[in-house]
């Protein structure tokens, strides 16, 4: 069964654990949908079935680059991706966000109190010394939608990695192009180790902006930054509906990036994650939604 939280402005849609069966992205707190006073924000990561990773709404991971305990697993031993369970590492390629792994998937607990919240607790299991406890609230208040996080290292290893969340916008399913402006409080200062993806962006000050509806996927990267001291993350409108979305974390950002095509664009901010036996992390996103006109 699927979960739905709903106030007078908000309707948000949770997949059951287990709904998606991918081994990218954490199972619990699985956002699926966002509708806002009548209109919808989520879309999926591609338009074509079966093609990509299963992204869809709002969905975190845990070790993009590098999963924890993957060198040291060696090939047809186990190691833990977090959110989704053990995986199985079958040879000695390096380990791929993107690969279908055998998973043995975590167990999680789910309770819903009442329209306006949810709770999920991903039980740990040891896996060569490592096992955290992942307990993910999300709840909305008027027109905002926070997702809590609270991480216990109840192995005997450290445990380094980082998190962000993959943000699949696009609203009311309009293609990204003109009509959007994404920004930051701040100018921003992007790269790309690819330069092509750049191509059909344009960056002003804090903005950035499309000339046209990207044909191929675009992606840069930005500098991390203080949260705490910043009004809100990025703020993504568009601009003819006067809707938008921006975030309100107040996170020490590791590092952001930006990922999109041509009906989705995704704002990153990265968590880094760092904990020794016995300790415990937490942090929030707040995402405001909103209608300008």
């Amino acid at each position: 069964m699927a979960y739905q939280l709903k106030n007078e402005l908000l309707a948000v849609d949770i997949a059951d654990p287990g709904e998606y069966r991918g081994t990218r992205f954490d199972w619990s707190g699985f956002i699926t949908g966002v509708r806002f006073a009548g209109h919808t924000f989520c879309v999926p990561e591609s338009l074509i079935p079966g093609q990509g990773t299963g992204g869809k709404g709002l969905c975190s991971e845990f070790g993009i680059a590098q999963a924890i305990g993957y060198d040291e697993a060696g090939i047809g031993g186990k190691f833990p991706k977090l959110g989704v369970g053990l995986l199985t590492r079958p040879d000695a390629a390096p380990y791929q966000f993107f690969r279908a792994y055998e998973a043995e998937p975590f167990s999680i607990m789910t309770e819903q109190k009442g329209p306006k919240s949810i709770t999920f607790t991903v039980l740990p299991k040891d896996c060569n010394g490592y096992a955290v406890q992942l307990v993910k609230t999300v709840s909305i208040d008027h027109d905002r939608l926070i997702v809590s996080v609270e991480m216990d290292n109840v192995g005997t290893r450290p445990v380094h990695t980082d998190e962000y969340c993959h943000n699949f916008f696009g609203i009311d399913g309009t293609p990204i192009g003109p009509d959007y402006v994404l920004r930051f409080p701040f100018a921003s200062s992007p790269w790309s180790d690819d330069p092509g993806t750049l191509d059909g962006l344009a960056f002003s000050g804090n903005e950035v902006t499309w000339e046209r509806q990207p044909e191929q996927e675009f992606y840069f990267r930005l500098p991390g930054f203080d949260g705490a001291e910043q009004p809100w993350l990025w703020e993504l409108l568009h601009r003819p509906s006067g809707l938008g979305v921006r975030e309100r974390s107040k996170l020490r950002v590791a590092a952001a990036a930006v990922w999109g095509k041509g009906h989705v664009v995704s704002p990153e901010m990265f968590v880094e994650v760092k904990l020794a036996p016995g300790e415990r992390q937490t942090w929030t996103r707040i995402y405001e939604f909103f209608k300008t006109v």
